[in-house]
């Protein structure tokens, strides 16, 4: 019967993390840092009962399980063509930022164990775990952060922070691997042996190497499936891509010895590649994802908030290295790394300033940490890892998060629509732009009248016109007939196979921006339903002139080719 009461605490739990996350508007702070605070609760009121919790091998298995999900939906949300401006940028920020940072903060770590007189002495292989374990920047914490906020940063800055934060975690795993690898080596651990920079240099090129492979292959390979094999369950494609988010990071990571893969950096290419490709059951996908990564989220740190031990957490030998850490990589070595990447892009002062202080350390810190534990055993190294990174990462989100729109609303940083939705790819759900049918019965007062004779609300806009077999894309001339289908823009949609809705941001660089209507070459069967533009709505012809910022409302005909004679007349 213990399972029941540990479905239980389950259950209470994550509906707790939900009840509280309302909180988190008024309170102004990340909700993240609740649900932390909830595991610390209950870890402080269930530590009588069952004795300190410090089981990291349990922790390993859940966390990584539920960081995998995380990271998945979090390339399965990134709009590629939005952030390909920025790619280059943020790639270069994910790899080499990620390495220097790491550099930089275990210098700052072992100069700092070495200045106080209460922190046990380490070497440059212990420093250099600190900063490879806490070097990165958390995708749950950044992307929970800019939903939440809805905050859209001008330049690019948000593509360029989602996309860095999404993929950046790789390469702190990777650090984190080698010098877990040759702390191993060091300690004498059984099964470890010596590692030389020839080994190394290998161990980090199959890392990178067999990761983007198979990342690649599955993406591919589950594209293909998704549009060529019907599944007979009415969520089939959903359950698909859970699976293959599954395989896509366990498959490399299984390889042997040095031959393996980075898993994480798998399932996050696998997961841009399908979250940018026009899947069936796209949206129920994003529906499901967003609700199974909020509750990964919720478990992760609740389940780290549990593990962590409050009278650890305060000890000058943890609380002290922690702040100076934190504080020294918050203003120089994240900085340092901003600035030495990216002022050849000739960057802006301000976009540097936001995307420095968006570094927020989180969950895969934390994981990270229990990883390296895990592997060296606990006691084994000099310092009490865990509860350092935890400082860490309690102090970055609940300072660097918080302020994050303070600090990009004083840098000038915000973007006119203050919404950063439209740089994910499940932004179209957001919106309440819906497709409505009409049947046009005998007695209907459209019957037998041109379009432009019909009284309609000005939102609506009559898009198609299913008769029979046929499909019209009509105009202001086009007659209603008796016994037509007419599919009107409005606020409700009932979806079917035959046609599709999706919108197209143009951001400064996309080739439609200046451009009007009759200049695009649209594929047959597609229709531009209107635009939004700032807070209002412009019903498109073919004069119109598209402006970067613009938001086009696009029809797509999927099951039937369009009458050549009606796109000629429209």
């Amino acid at each position: 019967m213990e399972y029941v009461y540990l479905l239980l605490f389950m259950g209470l739990i994550i509906a707790l993390c939900l009840f509280i996350n309302r909180l988190t508007d008024k309170l102004n702070v990340p909700s993240l840092l609740l649900f932390i605070a909830i595991g610390m609760i209950a870890g402080v009121l269930l530590r009588p009962v069952f004795g300190n919790v410090t089981d990291y091998d349990m922790g390993n298995v859940v966390c990584s399980a539920c960081l995998v999900l995380v990271i998945f939906y979090g390339g399965f949300g990134t709009n590629f063509k939005e952030a390909r401006p920025v790619a280059g940028r943020a790639l270069l920020l994910s790899f080499a930022g990620t390495a220097l940072t790491a550099g930089l903060v275990g210098v700052f770590a072992w100069c700092v164990f070495k200045v106080l007189p209460f922190a046990p002495d380490i070497g440059w292989v212990e420093a250099m775990l600190i900063g490879s374990v806490i070097c990165s920047t958390d995708a749950a914490s950044v992307f929970n952060i800019l939903r939440s906020r809805r905050l859209n940063l001008k330049y690019g800055t948000s593509s360029l922070l989602e996309m860095e934060s999404g993929s950046n975690d790789p390469t702190s795993y990777m650090l984190t691997v080698v010098f877990t690898a040759v702390l191993a080596a060091q300690y004498g651990i059984e099964g470890a042996s010596a590692m030389g920079a020839g080994q190394i240099a290998g161990m980090l090129c199959a890392q990178v190497g067999f990761g983007a492979a198979f990342g690649a292959a599955f993406g591919f390979l589950s594209i293909y499936i998704l549009k060529t094999i019907p599944f007979n369950m009415g969520q089939g494609g959903t359950i698909f891509v859970l699976a293959i988010a599954l395989i896509c990071y366990a498959v490399p990571s299984v390889l042997p010895g040095l031959w393996a893969g980075n898993g994480y950096l798998a399932v996050y290419i696998c997961g841009i590649m399908l979250g940018n490709a026009r899947i069936p059951q796209k949206r129920d996908c994003v529906r499901f994802f967003d609700a199974v990564t909020a509750v990964a989220q919720m478990m992760i740190f609740f389940l780290l908030g549990f593990l962590a031990t409050p009278e650890w957490l305060i000890r000058p030998e943890v609380l002290v290295p922690a702040l100076l850490i934190f504080v020294l990589m918050t203003v120089i070595a994240r900085p340092a790394a901003v600035a030495a990447l990216l002022l050849p892009f000739r960057a802006r002062a301000n976009q540097m300033g936001v995307i420095a202080w968006a570094g927020l350390r989180g969950v895969a810190s934390v994981v990270f940490a229990i990883y390296a534990i895990s592997q060296l055993g606990e006691g084994s190294l000099p310092y009490d890892l865990f509860s350092i990174v935890f400082c860490i990462v309690i102090i970055s989100i609940s300072l660097q998060g918080s302020l994050l729109p303070v600090v990009s609303r004083k840098l000038h940083m915000l973007g006119d629509s203050d919404n950063v939705l439209r740089t994910f790819t499940d932004y179209q759900d957001e919106t309440d732009v819906r497709f409505v049918k009409i049947v046009v019965g005998e007695t209907h007062p459209w019957a037998g009248r041109q379009l432009r004779q019909c009284v309609m609300p000005r939102e609506f806009l009559v898009v198609l016109i299913l008769r029979g077999d046929e499909v019209v894309v009509p105009d202001g001339n086009t007659v209603v007939n008796p016994g037509d289908l007419l599919v009107t823009a409005a606020p409700e949609f009932e979806n079917r196979e035959e046609f599709g809705m999706f919108e197209e941001y143009l951001g400064e660089n996309h080739p439609w921006a200046g451009k009007t209507v009759r200049e695009l070459q649209l594929p047959r069967g597609t229709l531009i339903a209107m635009i939004k533009r700032g807070g209002g709505t412009v019903i498109p012809y073919g004069a119109t002139e598209l402006k970067a910022g613009d938001v086009l409302v696009c029809i797509k005909i999927a099951a039937h080719e369009s009458d050549p004679a009606e796109e000629a007349k429209a």
